[in-house]
């Protein structure tokens, strides 16, 4: 089963989780400036990071492209969803993940949220690893 895990990162936050989910994984965590959907789908698992942007939703120049796209195209494939955030608690994740369910992508773990690096995580690293290698 291969993984791969994608981000987007305004301030290097989101970029240090996902370097650090990576590690957990085994696998190298790639900018989505540097993949194409495409590629990203030749992967069974498939672990998007993007911080909260604006009014608590995802970066729309490069992120949201991609994941529209795999939304569309990503039926059957397995997610799980990492990010972080600034302001507010989390809701921007809260609803990433309702969009996802509605578009019927699988979700093998709750989203992994922290107000800062990845220093700052809420909830289970361990677990959400735990989940995504199945």
């Amino acid at each position: 089963m291969s993984t791969i895990v994608v981000y987007w990162s305004g301030t290097g936050n989101t970029e240090d989780m996902a370097n650090n989910i990576a590690n957990a994984l085994g696998v190298s965590a790639k900018a989505v400036s540097d993949v194409t959907a495409a590629e990203v789908l030749e992967n069974d698992t498939i672990v998007l990071g993007c911080p909260a942007m604006g009014a608590e939703e995802l970066e729309d120049g490069e992120f949201q492209p991609l994941y529209d796209e795999l939304k569309a195209n990503g039926q059957g494939k397995r997610y799980a969803f990492f990010g972080s955030y600034g302001w507010g608690g989390g809701e921007w994740m809260q609803n990433w993940q309702e969009d996802a369910k509605n578009a019927g992508l699988n979700l093998v773990a709750d989203g992994l949220i922290a107000n800062g690096g990845f220093d700052a995580i809420e909830g289970d690293f361990d677990s959400f690893i735990a989940a995504i290698k199945g």
